[in-house]
């Protein structure tokens, strides 16, 4: 590593560790308590070593008082450190553990609010590394690190200013041994650096495999991918157990090193108090006490020397997180907040591309009247599904713009916008919650049970719900895997009536399901679907034969509109669509 690498590695930890210190303001008063404590802590540390002068001179018979003063002393000292190492502890860890607290909660409240981008970039197990594994390393250079190194620090300028004291020719010695230190130190958080970063993103490679792999259980037994999916994690473990090796090595190999160069510094300190001890008019009292001190110093020195690992661990996960933290949130820019539209929707010239040059939609022009029902059909990757991301501003358009009614979404507060809209899509999203509290979700929340009913007989739900073990209390598993595709379906369209949008997207919703579930669920949508402006994004053209409008995309565009009888009259791309569909349904 050059030398202007290390200089700019060094210059971002402190700045990371200042960002870091800065989430500590609001505890200011604990962090003052524990620093007295840890001042306190560090004074009685001196203390005891001077007691040992009064007795080793009381064991000569100069003082009878000492009989006394020292075992009190003893004992008042003990008391004042166990107050300061409670204070010091205790508060510190309520800092640290708070600041922990604050920054786990905004990383999640962050990711809530990230672009759909970020989300497309990002696989979930990194995400969830970095919110566990990341954070606790953070933990850990903010707790334990933190403690030691004002715990300790404290003691060893107490211990040194005392030696100082007693003998400043000989404490020389231990000054002169502290640059070796500090550049063994500043060698050694490079490699922690370096390798913790190399950590973190193995072990969030860890959690991505072995996540998709247990979501994904079913298909890996089906088709016999259990021996390619234990390559994966093996490789992927191997790797963070290679650089986690790596790390222990350098710490392994710097507190010896560390506590050798001690040793030679007390032994030094050593041979001059004896060989000196007849020249000098210091009772044996005060050399006893010199040397007690001196000898103390080397188990804070070592502690300090093994909290650089954690220290570095620290920064490299905080490093990731505050990247995290800066990155740009969804954009809001709209102010206007309305009720309720009427459900009008206009696309005027919307062009839309997920990367640079590669066109997903392309001059989309489109009216669609208030309750009016649209289908939206074609080939996959036709761009049907996007014009639902860009009406509920998933993603921004590239030129062009949307309306509803006459307010550019953009206008719209985001949050305004998306209470107009209702999305039912295929990949039906339960939590591991009540059935109640599923269809009852976010703002839907303070609906009280009978309207929740209401919806689910709509939905043509309540009747299974009521067949379950606990009815609307029932847990539905972590993504509402104890209920059946039909069952889970018909909680998002329960879920989709109690929200009462006036916008309904159905992206989908039912091209996973048997033909009698499709019936049941068609039946439900039919009832939600009155009275309100619904964009229909279909691959089964027998749904969405009764929609008061067919569009047609492909390639990013629209070639046809205009009713099911008009296209399938005209003979053009949905009329060969609903042919080749049809052609295949039939039995052989």
């Amino acid at each position: 590593m050059s030398k202007k690498q290390s200089t700019e590695n060094s210059s971002s930890g402190v700045v990371i560790y200042r960002r870091l210190l800065g989430y500590t303001a609001k505890y200011w008063f604990f962090f003052v308590v524990s620093m007295l404590g840890f001042a306190a802590y560090a004074g009685t540390q001196t203390a005891l070593a001077h007691m040992m002068k009064f007795f080793v001179d009381g064991l000569e018979g100069k003082d009878n008082e000492l009989i006394v003063f020292v075992p009190v002393g003893v004992i008042v000292i003990s008391v004042i450190r166990g107050i300061g190492f409670f204070a010091g502890n205790y508060c510190l860890a309520k800092v640290s553990l708070g600041v922990i607290n604050d920054i786990r909660k905004q990383m999640f409240d962050h990711i809530l609010v990230m672009p759909s981008a970020f989300h497309d970039r990002k696989n979930s197990g990194e995400l969830v590394s970095m919110i566990t594994y990341n954070v606790n390393q953070v933990s850990a250079a903010a707790t334990q690190a933190v403690k030691i190194i004002f715990r300790e620090g404290f003691t060893v300028i107490a211990l040194l200013a005392y030696l100082l004291w007693q003998n400043w020719q000989l404490t020389l010695i231990f000054i002169l041994v502290a640059p070796v230190l500090g550049g063994l130190v500043a060698y050694a958080s490079k490699t922690f650096r370096r390798v913790s970063e190399r950590m973190q993103a193995t072990m969030g490679q860890v959690t991505h495999v072995s996540n998709e792999t247990i979501q994904g259980y079913k298909l890996v037994r089906s088709y016999g991918g259990e021996q390619y999916e234990q390559r994966r994690f093996h490789g992927a473990s191997d790797e963070n157990t290679r650089q986690g090796l790596k790390y222990n090595k350098v710490q392994a190999i710097q507190t010896p090193v560390l506590q050798c160069i001690v040793a030679l510094a007390l032994a030094a300190i050593m041979f001059f108090v004896l060989y000196m001890a007849n020249e000098s008019g210091a009772t044996p009292g005060d050399l006893v006490a010199y040397v007690v001190a001196a000898g103390l110093i080397a188990k804070p020195v070592r502690n300090l020397s093994q909290v650089n690992s954690s220290i570095q661990k620290g920064l490299a996960a905080a490093d990731s997180i505050f990247a995290l933290l800066d990155q740009e949130l969804e954009k809001n820019s709209g102010t206007i907040d309305i009720e309720r539209v009427t459900g009008r929707i206009e696309f005027c010239h919307v062009n839309f591309s997920y990367e640079k040059d590669r066109p997903v939609l392309r001059d989309i022009n489109l009216v669609i009247k208030p309750g009016e029902t649209i289908a939206v059909v074609g080939r996959s990757g036709s761009g049907k599904s996007t014009l639902a991301s860009l009406l509920l501003r998933f993603y921004e358009c590239g030129t062009g713009e949307i309306k509803f009614d006459d307010y550019n979404v953009e206008t719209l507060d985001i949050d305004c916008l998306r209470r107009q809209v209702a999305l039912v899509n295929q990949q039906v999203v339960l939590f591991n919650d009540s059935v109640a509290n599923n269809i009852a979700y976010g703002q839907l929340a303070d609906v009280d049970q009978v309207e929740i009913e209401k919806a689910a007989t709509k939905a043509n739900a309540l009747e299974f719900i009521k067949a379950l073990p606990d009815g609307m209390q029932t847990i539905v598993g972590e993504d509402g895997t104890r209920l059946s595709g039909g069952q889970r379906q018909r909680l998002a369209i329960a879920r989709a009536i109690l929200k009462d949008a006036p916008i309904l997207i159905l992206d989908e919703a039912t091209s996973a399901l048997d033909t009698e579930s499709e019936r049941t669920i068609q039946q439900a949508l039919e009832v939600v679907m009155a009275g309100r402006t619904t964009i229909v994004i279909a691959h089964r053209l027998s749904t969405i034969e009764k929609a008061d409008r067919i569009i047609v995309m492909d390639e990013g565009q629209i070639v046809e509109q205009g009713s099911h009888n008009d296209l399938i009259r005209s003979g053009g791309q949905y009329a060969k669509l609903h042919a080749l569909q049809f052609t295949e349904a039939e039995p052989c």
